[in-house]
């Protein structure tokens, strides 16, 4: 999921494959496979007259979820982590140090 909202947001600024590859950070092989699958999902298209990919209403609102699901992903990980430590505490106390 990370790899296609990096290759979504480079080409919601339509982008050739060179770019791409570059601010995506994918090898040639990788960008190919993702672009691909983002092409058959029409997420993302390709535009003959600008020789540039862009992006599909279907591909804005995959951009649009994951960004919510990625920002609810981080609070859910730091909850997760808080209770984590908060168990270690708890374990630490029932010890014989």
């Amino acid at each position: 999921m990370d790899i296609i909202a990096d290759i979504l947001r480079v080409v919601s600024r339509d982008a050739k494959k060179t770019q791409i590859m570059y601010q995506a950070n994918l090898s040639y092989k990788l960008l190919t496979k993702y672009l691909t699958e983002v092409r058959k999902a029409c997420l993302v298209s390709f535009e003959r007259g600008n020789r540039c990919y862009v992006l599909t209403p279907k591909g804005e609102e995959f951009l649009g979820r994951y960004k919510a699901y990625a920002r609810r992903n981080r609070h859910v990980e730091r909850q997760i982590n808080d209770v984590q430590v908060k168990r270690r505490r708890l374990e630490e106390l029932c010890s014989n140090k």
